[in-house]
């Protein structure tokens, strides 16, 4: 009876391990769609990477985005049509899946994960 319960104990706990990494793998895919993603569309202006300055002198840092926006938000606007005030940058939709992988990605390059976004 012992053997048997260290033997579902182990298992349990394996199958558990199992999903997780699994799970945190499906995340990293998802994060490198999202960087192929704004490197292919974004990085002509901003920044998109942990480091360096963007080409364009007033693109924000995507890695500093915490401090504008609360980048989890940013999913919905990403998917229903990104637009800015600059006359300059041209206007983005993209899929739910995109717009997800492009979110993960941001996400994972916080410099400040915890920022409270200031007020203008």
């Amino acid at each position: 009876m012992r053997r048997s319960l260290v033997t579902a104990l182990t298992l349990a706990v394996g199958l558990a391990l199992g999903v997780s990494a699994a799970a945190a793998q499906s995340r990293q895919v998802l994060i490198q769609r999202g960087e192929a993603l704004v490197r292919q569309n974004c990085s002509l202006c901003h920044a998109v990477g942990r480091e360096g300055a963007s080409p364009y002198p007033n693109a924000p840092l995507f890695r500093e985005l915490s401090k504008r926006y609360p980048v989890d938000v940013l999913e919905e606007a990403l998917a229903e049509g990104f637009t800015s005030g600059h006359p300059a940058m041209p206007e983005f939709t993209f899929s739910a899946e995109r717009a997800a992988a492009i979110v993960a990605y941001l996400s994972s390059i916080q410099v400040d994960p915890n920022a409270r976004p200031q007020r203008r």
